[in-house]
């Protein structure tokens, strides 16, 4: 009857420690995954991300918002040339330099509105090659070992009691879902950083249209201000997934598996909101409002 007894209960912790296994691999593969993704998510330009939105942002841009940024243009070329001959003394100290300096200033006006498009792909170009060099940093020196952490976990599984197997499986399944939540959280975080680009990018040739005007050119400074921070804003995400996966990669060594658990779970919310975090910092640090 013990020996029935004896054989059943192996068999179930035999199941048991084979659910939390399963449920742990599939917990850090979820782990190096999402900083893989994150990586990759990152360190692409608007171009390269959906060449499909792209194209049609541009045409949009083209097409509809170019036209407007040219009535915009004529607009502040026109009270360009109207304040610099009226403001010398009600133009009795008309100076003709001033002439030659209005048409350099047309000159750079029509130039940065002819070439939006190419001086804005250079930022997020400048931006994602630092993106880029800090992502192999990271994945290089990131990814959890997850041969030898299950390993060393399941040497300490074998030695507890079924009770502890139980409430072990219990919270690994509900960590490993916690996780998948976040993961699908940290996409839409990633995404909703790549549609903010592109309606960035898709009016750019108004903000440029006033960047020669004294009074109108805070919108065009403010508008690269933005693009700058959205830029650097990927980096800001690379140190949050480096800082987070060294994090967990401490936490798996930890002799506490429920510790080392629920530390990976915090962490995991932690990361989401300083991914969140990462737009008003980039927008604070490069003054953009």
């Amino acid at each position: 009857m013990f020996g029935i007894l004896d054989t059943l209960e192996e068999w179930i912790r035999n199941l048991l420690i084979s659910i939390i296994t399963s449920n742990l691999t599939n917990l850090f593969d979820d782990v190096n995954t999402k900083v893989g993704t994150i990586a990759t998510e990152v360190g692409q330009t608007p171009q390269g991300w959906n060449s499909g939105i792209f194209n049609m942002v541009k045409s949009l841009s083209d097409n509809v918002i170019v036209p407007i940024a040219g009535l915009i243009i004529t607009f502040v070329l026109c009270y360009e040339l109207i304040t610099a001959i009226t403001e010398k003394n009600n133009m009795h100290d008309v100076d003709t330099f001033i002439f030659f300096k209005y048409v350099f200033k047309a000159f750079v006006a029509v130039y940065l509105l002819s070439h939006t498009f190419d001086i804005t792909m250079a930022v997020f170009d400048v931006a994602q090659t630092v993106v880029n060099h800090a992502g192999g940093l990271i994945t290089d020196n990131t990814s959890i070992d997850i041969t030898t952490t299950i390993a060393s976990m399941q040497t300490e599984m074998e030695s507890m009691e079924l009770g502890g197997l139980v409430q072990l499986t219990l919270e690994t399944s509900i960590i490993s879902l916690t996780l998948k939540i976040m993961s699908i959280l940290i996409t839409v975080i990633l995404y909703g950083r790549m549609i903010e680009i592109y309606l960035t990018v898709s009016v750019a040739p108004i903000p440029f249209a006033t960047m020669t005007n004294r009074e109108w050119g805070t919108i065009g400074t403010n508008y690269f201000k933005s693009l700058l921070a959205l830029g650097f804003q990927g980096f800001f995400m690379m140190v949050c997934v480096a800082i987070y996966a060294v994090l967990v990669n401490a936490m798996t060594i930890s002799s506490d598996i429920h510790m080392a658990l629920f530390s990976i779970a915090a962490y995991t919310v932690i990361l989401c909101l300083s991914l969140l975090k990462t737009s008003s910092l980039a927008r604070s640090i490069f003054g953009a409002h």
